[in-house]
């Protein structure tokens, strides 16, 4: 069964601007203060301040109506730009808690905590922790925990402050609460208290249909995914997974031999967890987490799925450089994705026993990829297409190889140019011979052995492929051509004898 973290940041607008503005006096003697926006030609109230909000001030109030009621008032523009970078750096900062997390709104977060909550000792030491953090840094907040999304957002925001719901509890948490806790449209939530139904407990007990009917599917929904009676897509800012681990210090740690020696702790503690169920991964993330609320990510990935914390330890120290521990890291957390069952194996095969190719590349792939990334290291295998430029596709090094290989009878250069260069031949003897001499990036080279011609020709049935991309204009006869040197060239003539234009000469690979 599934967690949801809850975290509501009320008046989030004013707390991000007092956060930009540090130097803005926040005493109480300091005068009301609102943030205004201009909405069909009006000026009005965005967000007040808790004096302001003493004086009858709101949002949405018109600014002329607010500076009649308190002429003291001091008002600034509002930045939603701001307001959601800000909500963004907290969602990634809240991954010290749990690797899944999703924005709630303007104001609010959803962590999926499942699984989690064992590395803060319990559910209520978490909530505790997270609300706490955010308190000494500027940020009031409100959070609970229950098994929905829905049920959780509601506790946040009406009911007591650190709503621990146990599960399986989340209808009898929620009753009491007023029926705006469901997320309802303006519409029904306006209407039905004037109905004299208040409560979301006074819902229960009412026919479903009749609900549906007068008020529209929406309130039975939200009724439904509060109960957990229905569910609710929630957009993570990554993936969730329950492989995620986290090591907190006493004291704030900075140097590189300290970050290199918890880099090995934490994936020592995760691969600890894969071997345990017998599984392995693919990818894995290591995260610094600063005093100051700086997360540094540093990643690993493998070229088959394992759980050498060892290895993967070695593969991290090399990025340790990318991470700036400022005053102090006091948290780090790691997680693994692309997770696989994965059979226990013996950790070392001498070469009699016949250690196989893949096992002995793959430390090297794996150095190659996280040095130079996962792009720039791969294989080519082949693609079914005739035509040069699309007969080949890139894969993962250590991929199982595909069922079929290249035709033998029509071989291809090692090398093959992204695209073909145009070279300089003199005529063949015949109009099916290849040229005796060309001429290549201003070098001359006089052809001694030739083979071909094959020819080639556009794939018509593909789509987006117009007239003027088939026909004998383009046709490709190909050669494979040897020089004086020894060097072996892909050439081809594109266009046929006694059309409209002459044919053209280009060279598009090398043969090894």
């Amino acid at each position: 069964m599934a967690r949801i973290l809850s975290v509501w940041c009320p008046n989030w607008p004013i707390t991000t601007w007092r956060r930009r503005n540090p130097g803005y006096d926040t005493s109480a003697e300091a005068p009301p203060f609102a943030l205004l926006a201009t909405e069909g030609g009006t000026r009005r109230l965005v967000a007040v301040d808790e004096a302001a909000r003493a004086l009858a001030l709101g949002p949405g109030q018109k600014a002329a109506d607010a500076m009649a009621l308190v002429p003291n008032l001091v008002t600034f523009d509002h930045d939603p730009a701001a307001d959601r970078a800000a909500l963004e750096a907290l969602c990634d900062w809240c991954v010290r808690f749990s690797p899944a997390v999703a924005i709630d709104g303007s104001d609010g977060l959803f962590l999926d905590i499942t699984g989690t909550d064992h590395l803060w000792g319990g559910e209520g030491d978490m909530l505790v922790d997270l609300v706490g953090r955010l308190a000494r840094w500027g940020v009031p907040a409100r959070a609970a925990i229950a098994d929905t999304a829905g049920a959780a957002w509601a506790l946040a925001r009406f009911g007591d402050d650190l709503a621990l719901v146990a599960p399986g509890e989340q209808r009898a948490a929620i009753a009491g609460l007023p029926v705006a806790a469901l997320r309802l449209e303006d519409a029904a939530e306006a209407q039905l208290p004037r109905l004299g139904l208040h409560r979301v407990g006074q819902l229960f007990a009412l026919p479903r249909a009749q609900l549906a009917k007068r008020f529209g599917l929406a309130l039975t929904l939200r009724l439904d995914q509060a109960l957990g009676m229905a569910a609710e897509a929630l957009s993570f800012r990554r993936p969730a997974t329950p492989w995620f681990d986290r090591l907190a210090f006493f004291e704030p740690i900075s140097a590189p031999e300290d970050l290199a020696r918890v880099t090995g702790d934490a994936l020592a503690l995760i691969c600890q967890r894969l071997e345990a169920e017998g599984r392995g991964a693919k990818r894995f993330e290591v995260v610094f987490h600063r005093l100051d609320g700086q997360a540094y990510p540093i990643r690993a990935g493998l070229a088959r799925i394992g759980r050498d914390a060892r290895r993967l330890t070695k593969l991290m120290v090399p990025k340790l450089d990318m991470v700036d521990p400022g005053f102090g890291i006091e948290v780090v957390t790691v997680h693994a994705a692309a997770v696989e069952p994965l059979a226990a194996a013996q950790d070392r095969l001498d070469a009699e026993t016949g250690t196989s190719l893949d096992e002995t590349l793959a430390p090297l792939v794996d150095r190659l990829v996280n040095r130079l990334g996962e792009t720039r290291v791969w294989r080519a295998d082949p693609y079914a297409s005739h035509v040069p430029e699309r007969s080949v596709i890139r894969n993962a090094p250590l991929d199982p190889m595909p069922a079929t290989g290249w035709d033998p009878d029509r071989p291809r250069p090692v090398r093959l140019f992204k695209r073909p260069e145009a070279i300089v031949a003199i005529a063949a003897e015949l109009p099916d011979y290849p040229p005796r001499l060309f001429t290549w990036r201003g070098r001359p080279h006089r052809v001694r052995r030739a083979e071909g011609p094959e020819r080639i020709g556009q794939e018509w049935w593909r789509a987006g492929v117009g007239e003027t991309d088939t026909g004998p204009g383009k046709i490709r006869d190909y050669y494979r051509v040897e020089d004086d040197a020894g060097g072996r060239f892909w050439i081809f003539r594109q266009g046929l004898f006694g059309g409209d234009e002459a044919p053209k000469w280009w060279i598009h690979g090398l043969f090894g």
